[in-house]
């Protein structure tokens, strides 16, 4: 397939009826590009899909009035078919009530959650990411690292050059910028400036949707109504840690321990319990003694670290020699090994209450995938590819890029000039988006069993935004059950969805 051949050249429009608990919800659905521009030529071709709710009445009339709300995932390096199939889009993949894989393929079902019911949605593929590529200086689509082929033309055989044309757009600020660009450019070609505008993303999308809240308005223009960070990493900074750092560790272990109560190992606390019946608890031991014995380490007595470590082995199932050996900073992978390793199985890293077999079991490092990432592969790839290619009816030679590793091996940070520059956070921006802008709303949401993205660090952030009362009061913090994609669970997908048809309906 030659690269020039691969280039889009129209998108689809399909209309389709959704069954939902409120009635059938009837909607045309777009499935298109939009071309980035710098100095007039064209340098990279946005792909995404617009869900617009019909009319009642005359058939094929758009409904008004109803807000517009962009969705995108994170990564960075991943396509927005984990929200779109995963939760909010008209059809999903099917999971089990506990959010468990099923045998495949990949099934799609009407989507009783579907935000539909309140708002209209685009969903968005960053460049590099679903059918979204850069565009060489002779036109053609640019693949991204994953997908070049050996052979491909490009405007230039310096290989510099070419680096500098696939990867343009892998960058932080430069990312923020096209999908600025894209919703400025979106909302001008479908005639929607006085329509109420929302943001969604999730994970690394959480953190673009904190920028973006300042960006948009401050420097394209864009209005906003609400943003929800879905799973947000909003400092990057608190994504590792070492033995010399604090808060990452004490971050994670009210998750760790969630994940202990959900597998019946925890010594201190009983199986079956709901989160909110023990976390609050948990929470406190972690801001206290917890964070006393990784603050002070080996300057503490020994019997007063001895016992901190002992009651955090007691509400982590593990032994005590175990976690006194590692200071009681129990890295997620780690952890993820050690809480079953007695039955030679792991948890999973993005929800820690789903589980696999250790297909090593005897050796000394973990050489297995994490069940809660690349399993998913599978479900979404075949999901969004079945939605797209059959039921949206769009025809590209294109591959589908679910989740692109080498798009984020290759992310960068612009003009970082120095190396003892500070790492990234988007907590900053957010704080003044809501002060430039004292209507819009926050929601920011996080499963319970996230070992990644833990849902205490999100809390003692909002805890330090110092928000005026007025504007404290647009902010709201909601946790479900599950992991990074909580609403693969039945019940909190259904949850989710209710606190986000409140949270529109306070926000317009």
């Amino acid at each position: 397939m030659s690269v020039a051949a691969a280039r889009p050249t129209k998108g689809s429009v399909t209309e389709h009826t959704v069954s939902t608990p409120g009635g059938p919800v009837s909607f045309r659905a777009t499935a298109d590009w939009v071309v980035l521009r710098k100095l007039e030529k064209p340098v990279a071709e946005i792909f995404h899909v617009y869900y617009g709710r019909l009319a009642e009445g005359p058939a094929g009339a758009a409904a008004v009035d109803r807000p517009v709300t962009f969705v995108f995932n994170g990564g960075p390096g991943a396509a927005s078919a984990y929200l779109h199939v995963g939760a909010l889009g008209p059809r999903r993949v099917e999971f089990a009530p506990d959010g468990t894989l099923l045998p495949p393929p990949a099934r799609l079902v009407d989507n009783e959650s579907t935000w539909l019911a309140f708002t209209d949605l685009v969903f968005v593929d960053p460049v590099g990411t679903g059918f979204s590529r850069t565009v060489a200086a002779d036109g053609a689509s640019v693949p991204p690292p994953a997908d070049k082929p050996p052979a491909a033309k490009h405007a230039t055989d310096d290989p510099k050059e070419k680096d500098k044309e696939s990867d343009e757009f892998f960058k932080v600020n430069r990312d923020l910028e096209s999908i600025c660009e894209f919703i400025s450019k979106f909302l001008s070609k479908h005639k929607l400036w006085s329509r109420p505008v929302f943001i969604v993303g999730e994970s690394y999308g959480g953190f673009r949707v904190g920028k973006l809240a300042r960006k948009l308005q401050q420097g394209f223009g864009v209005g906003l109504n609400g943003a929800i960070l879905i799973s947000p990493a909003l400092e990057l900074s608190l994504l590792d840690g070492s033995d010399y750092d604090i808060l990452m560790w004490s971050d994670v272990f009210p998750s760790q321990v969630a994940a202990a109560v959900h597998h019946g190992r925890s010594r201190s606390l009983a199986a079956g319990l709901e989160p909110g019946e023990f976390l609050p608890e948990v929470e406190r031991f972690a801001c206290n003694e917890l964070l006393r014995l990784l603050t002070l380490g080996e300057a503490l007595p020994d019997e007063e670290r001895q016992s901190i470590a002992s009651r955090a082995a007691a509400y982590l199932g593990l032994p005590e020699a175990y976690v006194a050996r590692k200071a009681a900073r129990i890295a997620h992978t780690h952890f993820a090994r050690e809480l079953l390793r007695g039955e030679k199985k792991v948890v999973g890293l993005y929800d820690s209450t789903i589980t696999a077999h250790d297909p090593f079991p005897d050796r000394d490092l973990f050489e297995g995938a994490d069940p809660t990432l690349f399993s998913l592969d599978r479900v979404f790839s075949g999901g969004i590819n079945t939605l797209v290619r059959e039921q949206l009816a769009v025809e590209t030679d294109l591959d589908y890029h679910l989740l692109s590793l080498k798009v984020n091996e290759s992310w960068k940070v612009d003009g970082r000039k120095h190396a003892f520059e500070s790492q990234l956070g988007a907590t900053d921006d957010l704080r003044y988006a809501m002060a430039l802008n004292p209507h819009m709303k926050v929601m920011i949401t996080h499963g319970y069993h996230d070992l990644v993205t833990p849902y205490f660090s999100s809390n003692r952030l909002v805890g330090l935004m110092k928000l005026a009362p007025e504007l404290r009061q647009n902010l709201t913090v909601r946790h479900f059950s599950g992991g990074h994609m909580f609403y693969a669970w039945e019940k909190s997908r259904a949850a989710f969805h209710s606190a986000a048809a409140e949270f529109y309906r306070s926000a317009l």
